[in-house]
């Protein structure tokens, strides 16, 4: 093994793990303590930031330096990461020039076969019907938020109304909030914190806040309902505190079960024969959930429950009034 071979190995040994022994290092490289050493030296040299541990074995650490030095990622790694700064766009998060300059570097040092598997997997990320357009975010306000969270300190700031400019502020007292996590949804980001003033949990759209210094005190960090933040969020999204919707139905339309499954969202089709199926979805209200099933224009029947039903009566009395108001205003 060359003394070139030996360092890429050893780096790459590095930054598998915390803490390595010093004997175990030579073992995996097949050469002496002293050799580690010098190699450990070699690498101080060239800017890795390695720190000897204590210990009955003694050690190393591969530390964060003052700048960043270069990386060793395997095989699927280097892809994992590509995609990525291939999807970046699709996040909103102000970072999509970056994203494309560092997908160039990564590809111009690729050895050609991960550059083909790469070029295999081109990616475009493109939203569902529906979803709103990626935020304009700051970065910076990203890295605060961010940073409150790794620290437990409480955050301080202003939380302007949706049709706010970047320089507007209200002449309101400041929220407090304990960060807890920050939540990205279709393009969208959002601050999940306990509020500190409402005594309540609460999602904060990111680009509605403006950050103050400095930051509160520390808190010791609570644990989120559900014990999942995927889980309450979707929860919160759906107007409830756990991931179902709050209303539910189902019913029979007119039409195979293989038309309806593409436009079925999170609900269930069930096939009855070739040419009808049930489905059952869920909504944040009956009269939402009723609407819903419009879009199929189809006859339907209703399984249930008699509140959807019921909402379906309410939705046709204002649908027929309505129209006649419209017929009406159309008569000489």
């Amino acid at each position: 093994m060359t003394t070139t071979t030996r360092l890429l190995r050893l780096l790459s040994l590095l930054q598998t793990r915390r803490d390595w022994p010093g004997s175990l290092l030579a073992r995996r490289l097949e050469t002496s303590d002293r050799t580690v050493r010098r190699d450990i030296d070699r690498l101080r040299e060239m800017g890795y930031s390695i720190r000897a541990t204590m210990g009955p074995d003694g050690g190393y650490r591969l530390d964060a330096g003052s700048e960043l030095p270069p990386l060793l990622f395997d095989d699927d790694q280097t892809v994992a990461v590509a995609i990525a700064l291939q999807t970046a766009p699709a996040i909103g998060a102000g970072i999509e020039e970056a994203a494309i300059r560092a997908l160039g570097t990564i590809r111009q040092v690729m050895p050609s076969r991960l550059r083909h598997r790469l070029d295999a997997l081109e990616v475009t990320a493109v939203g569902r019907a529906g979803d709103a357009a990626p935020m304009n975010l700051s970065f910076d306000v990203l890295v605060t938020l961010a940073t409150a969270i790794r620290d437990r300190e409480t955050l301080r700031f202003d939380y302007v109304p949706r049709d706010a400019t970047a320089d507007d502020r209200p002449l309101l007292p400041p929220r407090r909030a304990e960060p807890s996590h920050l939540v990205t949804s279709h393009g969208r980001w959002y601050l999940l914190g306990w509020d500190l003033d409402r005594e309540d949990w609460r999602l904060y759209s990111v680009d509605r806040v403006r950050p103050r210094t400095p930051n509160g005190p520390s808190f010791a960090p609570r644990a989120v309902p559900c014990g999942d933040v995927d889980e309450f969020v979707s929860g919160r999204f759906k107007g409830s505190d756990v991931n179902e919707w709050p209303c539910r139905g189902t019913v029979i339309l007119d039409l195979p079960a293989h038309e309806v499954l593409p436009f079925a969202g999170d609900g269930t089709v069930t096939a009855i024969d070739g040419h009808r199926c049930a489905l059952e979805v869920g909504s944040w209200s009956w009269g939402a959930l009723a609407a819903s099933f419009g879009r199929f224009e189809v006859p339907m029947e209703v399984v249930g429950p008699p509140e959807l039903a019921a909402a379906f009566g309410t939705i046709a009395a204002r649908y027929r009034a309505t129209s006649e108001s419209a017929t009406t205003r159309r008569q000489p």
